[in-house]
């Protein structure tokens, strides 16, 4: 029972960081109907952002997050209309060349600004601990999952409730239809990438103090985001949410109760996918931007 326990808390905090990590994408895919090969870059500039606020500056990551958010969204609004907007109507071969050029260009200007050491942000509350008789929560990861909680929820709200994030599920769902009520779907691409940038670099700024901190970095999260995001329903806020958290709790388990089961948990991820998929072709919810 401890250790089922154990696992519970460890696959909940760990699901909440999936579920941040990779709500950006789908906002990103929803809206703009483009698979974004960057967005493990924007975690990994996030991640940079924090180490250096905490390192050169003596900013904690937590305190420096709101102001990389809007850096991240500045960020990611020129890049849409100096690059992306280009290519939204060229073939979607074109589109993925695209954004996997940016992200080696952004992989590459890391290394040469940064060089290709190991780094990591190391705040107090990183490693410490608290124990509640066999059990034990690491606050670093209570943290992160508090953070990724807020800004889903903060996100999900708007989508739901404010009249421009009723505007960005309108074009999601139908962008003819609204052309025909008004809304300007140039503006909307725009915001959605842009937020979707800003939630990347978020991620960043949450895990630079849970993992190493590399130029290369961005590729094993962009196929743990890309594989939550098919899983959930390509385009499906609340889909990937839940298979955030389904893929968390399976390989939590595996790495518990395989021997060896830590190295497996990258395969879990894609096992897990077959699975579902082979009964709900269309993800877990399958409809774009559902919440």
């Amino acid at each position: 029972m401890t250790n089922l326990l154990q696992l519970l808390i460890d696959a909940l905090l760990m699901g909440g960081l999936y579920a941040l990590m990779s709500v950006g994408l789908s906002l990103g895919f929803g809206v703009v109907r483009i698979i974004n090969f960057a967005h493990g870059e924007f975690v990994m500039l996030g991640a940079y952002g924090a180490y250096w606020a905490l390192t050169l500056l003596h900013v904690d990551p937590l305190l420096a997050l709101p102001f990389l958010i809007v850096l991240g969204y500045l960020g990611g609004w020129l890049l849409f209309r100096g690059v992306v907007a280009w290519v939204l109507k060229a073939p979607a071969l074109n589109q993925i060349l695209l954004t996997f050029g940016i992200a080696l260009v952004l992989q590459h200007i890391a290394v040469v600004l940064w060089t290709g050491d190991v780094r990591s942000a190391m705040p107090e509350y990183a490693l410490s601990t608290t124990i509640i008789g066999d059990v034990f929560v690491v606050h670093g990861r209570l943290i992160a999952f508090l953070v990724a909680g807020t800004l889903i929820a903060a996100l999900t709200t708007w989508l739901r409730y404010s009249e421009t994030g009723r505007a960005v599920r309108a074009v999601a769902q139908n962008h003819d239809a609204a052309i025909l009520m008004g809304i300007n779907p140039g503006r909307i691409y725009a915001l959605a990438f842009a937020m979707s940038t800003a939630l990347g670099i978020a991620s960043g700024a949450i895990v630079s103090f849970l993992i190493n901190i590399t130029p290369f970095m961005g590729f094993s999260i962009l196929l743990k985001a890309v594989a939550i995001v098919i899983l959930g329903g390509l385009g499906s806020i609340a889909g990937t949410v839940i298979s955030a958290f389904i893929l968390a709790i399976a390989e939590t388990m595996v790495a518990y109760y395989v021997p060896e089961g830590a190295g497996w948990t990258e395969g879990v991820a894609f096992a897990v996918i077959v699975g579902i998929l082979l009964v709900r072709p269309r993800g877990i919810i399958g409809s774009a931007l559902a919440t």
